[in-house]
């Protein structure tokens, strides 16, 4: 019995020991801007080895030089309560579970009617904060686990970093595109300006890309993406900044 409970108290010390390390790593993004995040390292080992060569754009940009236009359009299309909540979105969460089951069912049903087969549309409840949290810290697998951890790293990046970091953290290394990081590579990218000079419609348009960039980034004729700007774009003046 002792040999179990002495492997059980290594495994519990092991975890304590991560997320200590995870919220050291935090209390220095407060002050430190990080230089990568797991997200890019693993997004860049995917393109190297499907590629035989690193693709990796990104340029740190503080607070004041990215556009203001971008970050309400970021926060209108992501996150309308980022200023406010803390951290999480319960609510949004119940509904973006309650469209996924709904989505399951209906892909369930038209298999058994053997109608052509499409996949079920998941969606997600995910703040700017919970987004930060796994871009920064995580992998990219989905368990019930990884969840867990999300929601301590969350929690954690809210009470040690201020809202105005947070979005800028995000900013500066969320995915744009194949290879393509943060604000200031993503305006170099899609406009040949820098993230400071962005007008409202180009900011929605990045915006809109976030939930699936890579997709957007081969349609930039898309009709959906320019309809959702042009949502976005209306709906940015009621974006509270931090």
């Amino acid at each position: 019995m002792k040999p179990v409970l002495r492997w059980v108290a290594l495994v519990v010390l092991a975890g304590l020991a991560l997320e200590v390390f995870f919220i050291a790593r935090i209390a220095f993004a407060a002050v430190v801007d990080p230089e990568s995040t797991t997200f890019q390292r693993s997004e860049a080992m995917a393109i190297v080895r499907e590629r035989g060569q690193l693709r990796w754009r990104q340029q740190w940009v503080p607070y004041d030089r990215i556009s203001d236009h971008l970050k309400r359009a970021v926060i209108a299309s992501e996150d309308g309560d980022f200023i406010n909540h803390d951290g999480v979105e319960w609510e949004a969460i119940e509904k973006a579970w309650q469209r996924n089951a709904k989505a399951e069912e209906a892909a369930a049903k038209r298999a058994q009617a053997q109608r052509p087969a499409r996949p079920a549309r998941i969606v997600g409840g995910s703040t700017i904060t919970q987004q930060l949290a796994k871009n920064l810290l995580l992998s990219g697998e989905r368990t019930m686990l990884r969840k867990g951890q999300e929601f301590v790293l969350t929690m954690s990046l809210e009470v040690l970093l201020s809202k105005k970091r947070i979005l800028e953290l995000y900013l500066n290394s969320v995915e744009w595109g194949e290879g393509v990081f943060g604000a200031e590579a993503a305006a170099q990218h899609y406009y040949r300006k820098s993230a400071a000079k962005l007008t409202p419609y180009e900011a929605a348009r990045l915006a809109v890309m976030l939930p699936r960039p890579k997709f957007f980034e081969k349609l930039p004729n898309s009709a959906y993406l320019a309809s959702r700007a042009s949502t976005i774009t209306a709906r940015m003046g009621d974006a509270v900044l931090p």
